[in-house]
Order: C-alpha cells, then structure tokens, then sequence
C-alpha cells in the first residue's frame, strides 16, 4: 500500500466526503477521488459506502483504519520535529482565531509582523472552534478560553471583558432604565451555547424577550448596532462603534483569558517562535485587555 493513499482515505474517514478530505489536504476533489479508488483496487475490497449525504465506511474501512490508528499521528509529530531544526523566519505560518479577536486585536499585528519579516506567508482561518492543532490545521491559535487545551504550549496575554451595549437609537425608543429582562435582547445561538454570555442571557432574561439569536460575536454586533436589542458584546470590538453606549459596568464573571497557544513539536521553529513572542509581547501591552 502507498502511505499517500492511506493518507487520503483517513482524510475521507475523518471528515466523511470528498470534499471536506480534498480542503483538509489541499488537493482537489479529483485528487482524493483517484486516490481512494487505487488503494480500493489494489487491496480488492469497498472501503466505503456511498451515501447522499457523504461517505461512511465498510466493515474493511473500519478495519483499516483500527490497523492505522495513530500512524498518522506519528508521521506527522516526526514531521513536526523535523521542521523544528528550522532556524530562519521565513515560510507558512497558519494561524487559527475567531472572527472576533481577528477584527478587534490581531489584523493591524499581523500586519506589522509580516512587514517585519517579509519571507513569512501567512494564512489566517477564522474559526470559532478550536481547531487540532496536533494534526497541523493551524500552527499557532489566538483564543479566549478560561480553560486552554493542556496538550498546547501557550502563554496567557491578558483578559477580555464583555458589558451590555445598546444602540442610540434602541435607547431613544425603550430608554435605558429598563430592567434585564424588559428588554429587547440579542443573543448567541446554540452554537455559542458554551459562553458565558449565553448562560447569563438564560438566566436572566425570558426566552421571549430575546429578538435574535446569532452564531457569532461580531454578527451579535451589527444586530446591537442596528438598534434590534442589547446585547453582551466584547468591550475592544464594541468601544469602537460611537453609535454604541455601555449600559452597566463589565461583569468580572464574563470576562475570558486569551491565549497564544501552538503545538510542542513547534516550539523551535523560528518562524513560529517569532510570531508567538510577537504577539504575546503586543497583546500583554494592549491597553483593551486587562493585564
């Protein structure tokens, strides 16, 4: 067996269709296609079943892949390690964080960090969920978590805070004085669910008062903005908007730590260390975090 086609038939394992594997290993689709039927014919058997809704595995797929569980961790941490006798600050660095600390924090950093070392390429993923890091889908993470991934490297830079905020023109209508749970609210979606923000929205204010539910902190913000409701925002992406007034003092309870995180293996590749330490060095600096 090839290791290059069982590589693509854990892609299409693991994420279960062709093209969610062809993303994760950035090929195309046709690619993962002619891949998966050349390890089918020289081994004889379906490793698959076809379905609508994507791929699921046989019977032999399932026993393949008990037989590879781990070998692709291996290759790849071997990989890592390799890569970490690189000393010189150029190449890919893939950097993972939500749309929300992209917009209020990292963007004008990145920025500056690429304009320093000019040979390094960076490509960001805006993503809500942690990524695996162990499995190379990003080499360094920006996150705010109160409970970071223990199998990462990271160093704590601050903490965010959230407050309520209503538009001008919500306030102009409904006023300010309400209490909680008279007023109009924007709040996360299920997807979100694990927030702090959520849980104090459920305990506080009746399902029927809550206008909009968004899957995303700054999609929350254009709501708030527009005048739908009041909403828990984060203070740095809502203290830029001036059609924007904090209605109580930020609640110690709903504030996040942020992280720098990156993976072991990666510790000693230059260009890795040097975005790290550049960032932990700004965002410990950074007058909208608490230090």
């Amino acid at each position: 067996m090839d290791w290059n086609d069982l590589q693509y038939f854990l892609a299409v394992r693991r994420h279960g269709s062709l093209s969610a594997a062809a993303t994760a290993l950035k090929v195309n689709h046709s690619t993962v296609l002619r891949r998966l039927a050349h390890l089918e014919t020289s081994l004889g058997v379906a490793l698959f079943q076809r379905l609508p809704g994507g791929y699921a595995a046989t019977v032999a797929g399932d026993e393949l892949a008990a037989q590879l569980a781990g070998l692709d961790e291996q290759i790849e941490g071997a990989q890592r390690r390799v890569q970490g006798k690189d000393r010189q600050i150029r190449g890919v660095i893939r950097i993972t964080s939500t749309d929300t600390l992209f917009g209020s924090l990292l963007m004008p950093l990145l920025v500056e960090f690429q304009q320093l070392h000019p040979q390094v390429r960076l490509q960001l993923v805006m993503n809500n969920a942690f990524l695996n890091l162990t499995r190379r889908e990003a080499d360094v993470a920006v996150r705010g978590s109160n409970q970071p991934p223990d199998h990462l490297l990271g160093r704590r830079v601050g903490r965010i805070q959230t407050a309520a905020y209503a538009a001008r023109c919500y306030l102009a209508e409904h006023g300010p004085q309400l209490p909680w749970a008279e007023h109009l609210w924007v709040g996360p979606d299920a997807a979100l669910a694990h927030l702090d923000q959520a849980r104090w929205l459920d305990a506080q204010v009746p399902v029927e008062r809550v206008l909009a539910r968004v899957d995303s902190l700054v999609g929350m913000l254009e709501c708030v903005r527009l005048g739908l409701g009041v909403g828990l925002l984060l203070c740095p992406l809502a203290e830029a908007h001036g059609e924007l007034v904090r209605l109580a003092e930020p609640d110690p309870a709903l504030d996040t730590e942020i992280w720098v995180l990156s993976h072991p293996d990666l510790r000693q590749v230059a260009r890795v260390r040097a975005l790290t330490d550049f960032l932990y060095q700004r965002l410990s600096q950074d007058p909208r975090l608490l230090h």
